[in-house]
Order: structure tokens, then sequence, then C-alpha cells
């Protein structure tokens, strides 16, 4: 089992991350011990199939299950969530745990920060996306207005419990989901890109995919430390995500990561038009997404779905800012007017399905 601990940027607290089999029985237990009170959030799927090992591990705790979908990353959830918290009678010297994926991981840890200024938060990831990248990092929000995460806060968890054994429950698109922030690490680290190249022919094998989750974490906390409120190099982990987050709130019918392996590919083609960029990697680096994907899919006319890309919370005024793959670990943060990024991304997109 691997572990790391680093201090919280302004704080005394630190965040103890677990790795491997049986990081949810020992450490798990040693995490909450401290706690006077304990209050489970997860969802309704994680629920049916880990309720009886959630009320086994926390006996006499509150659980609280979300409905299951992106489409319930709402405020209306979170301040739902904040009312059974207060029901719950939870002060400041306890603790919530997020058992789940992406969305109960980012509402949960939401929670713990606003309720009474922040409590401690546990986060339990149960899916190959939060294990690899969600859960780590402190960054939590909800979805407003048809924009992605615009409502949120930084609030690194105590405790990360990334135990494979979860993983074994995943279905296929659950893995494609997480197989999306796997590959933008990648095409920022060239070893873990190295490693996904090798292993190209299963990139759909949950064990080979498990294998990667520590290099995941791993590299991820080497940007977080550098950067925990992503004023610098931490924006490289928005590789693909402006166009990713449009593709997804539009077309509803992909999931985030496949969205994001999509976004990587269209916004590299973007950059070829602007940019010096090694044009051989992104090559390779494009059969690696469709490898990922198992062949890109066929996308509607695109403009409507990319007018969600003006509202994204990472644009410079009028500009629509995006984080596009140049080079082996290469990248580039660039702006440009909408209708000129909405022409370079239509075209992307039929050259590229």
């Amino acid at each position: 089992m691997r572990e790391w601990t680093f201090s919280v940027q302004k704080s005394a607290r630190v965040c103890n991350i677990f790795c491997g089999e049986g990081a949810r029985e020992e450490p798990l237990a040693r995490a909450v011990a401290p706690y006077r009170k304990r209050f489970v959030f997860t969802d309704a799927n994680v629920h049916r199939l880990y309720g009886n090992w959630i009320r086994a591990a926390f006996p006499e705790t509150t659980v609280v299950a979300m409905p299951a979908g992106e489409e319930y990353k709402t405020p209306e959830t979170l301040l739902s969530l904040l009312r059974a918290m207060a029901q719950a009678e939870l002060h400041r010297g306890d603790c919530l745990i997020a058992v789940g994926g992406g969305v109960a991981g980012d509402i949960g840890g939401l929670a713990a920060a606003l309720y009474m200024r922040g409590i401690a938060c546990i986060q339990v990831p149960t899916t190959l996306l939060a294990q690899v990248d969600s859960s780590v990092g402190g960054k939590t929000a909800v979805d407003l207005g048809g924009v992605k995460n615009l409502v949120g806060a930084f609030w690194q968890p105590n405790t990360v419990i990334a135990d494979p054994v979860f993983l074994s429950t995943l279905p296929p698109r659950e893995i494609r989901c997480g197989l999306g922030e796997i590959v933008k690490h990648g095409a920022l680290h060239a070893p873990l890109f190295s490693r996904l190249e090798e292993g190209e022919a299963r990139l759909s094998e949950i064990g080979f995919l498990a294998s990667l989750v520590e290099d995941n974490i791993a590299f991820k906390l080497s940007v977080v430390r550098e950067d925990p409120e992503e004023n610098g190099i931490r924006k490289s982990l928005n590789l693909g995500h402006t166009t990713a987050h449009a593709l997804e709130l539009s077309l509803k019918t992909l999931s985030h990561g496949e969205c994001v392996l999509l976004g990587i590919v269209l916004e590299g083609e973007l950059a070829q038009e602007r940019l010096d960029c090694d044009k051989e990697y992104l090559r390779r680096l494009r059969t690696i997404c469709a490898a990922a994907l198992g062949g890109f899919p066929a996308l509607p006319p695109l403009r409507e779905a990319l007018r969600l890309a003006r509202l994204d919370k990472k644009n410079i005024g009028e500009e629509v800012t995006v984080t596009a793959p140049i080079g082996m670990g290469r990248y580039a943060v660039f702006s440009l007017p909408w209708e000129e990024y909405a022409r370079g991304i239509e075209r992307a997109g039929r050259k590229i399905c």
C-alpha cells in the first residue's frame, strides 16, 4: 500500500492519502477514529452495492444517499445535504465521509467546506475517475445555470482512501469515464504516457487500470503540492476540459471522461492551427484517445453545444480559454474569440469524428 502526506496551505491540517488493497480497512478506521461523530454521504448506486459495508464500517452513523447522476450535482442537493448535517447535529469536531464517485465527492467536499465554515472531510472514492483525479486536490463544487462546477471552494480532505476493491463493480462506461482523466495525466507526464502506449490493448481491463491508480495519484499530487489553488501549473489539469464541459452539458449522451478524451483531441487540433506543436506526438495521443473511447463517436453539429464554452469559468473577458496538448508533457493555455474557437472545434470535429 502506498501512503502520501502533505500539508494543507494556509492551515495546520495535513492530508493523508492511502492507495492500495486494504485501504478501506485499517487506514480508514484509523482516519475516522479521532472524530466524535461521523456522517456518511453517498449516492443511491453506491449505497445499493456497498450499503452493508457502509453500515458495518460506520455503525450508529447517519447515512444520506443522493440520487445518482451528474444532473443532481446541484445547489438543491447541496442544501439538502447541509440540512441533513444540521439535523444530525454535527459540530466542528465531527467529520463528513464522502463515499462514491466524483459527484458525491464534489458535493460532500463542498458541504464540509461550508458547514460551520469547515469541518473534516474524508474521501472514499469508489470510481476510477474519483480515485485517479477528483478525490485528490481539494476541488469541490456544484453545477449552476448549465455551467459545470460554477459554485465551489478549495477544501482539502483530511484523508483519501483509494482501495481497488471498489473498482470491480464498475460498468464499462464508468471505466471509460476514468480513462479520460488517466489519459489527461498521461498527456502531461511522459512516464505515464509510455505505460498507456504499452498497454493500449488493455485499456478496458480493470486490472491494468487499477495498476495505474497509484501513478496517477502521485502525478496529480505533485502538481497540487506546487500549486494548490490553481494559480499556475495546476491549470495544466484543465487539459481539454473547456470543450469537454460544453459537450457533456449539452449532448448529455457522453460521460465526463468520454468528453475529456474528445476535448483533448479537439483542442489539440485547435492548437495545431495556432502554435508550434509536435504533430507526431499529437497523432500518438489521438490514437490513445481513440482506443480509450473504443473509436471516436459520430457527433452532431456542435455549434449550439459550444455556446456553453462562453460561460466556462476559466475564460478571460469575452474570449474562450483552452488548455491544449502541444507535445510530450507540454501544454499551452491560450484564449481566442468564441467564434474563432467554435469554427476551429467544428473543423476538428469533422476531421476526427
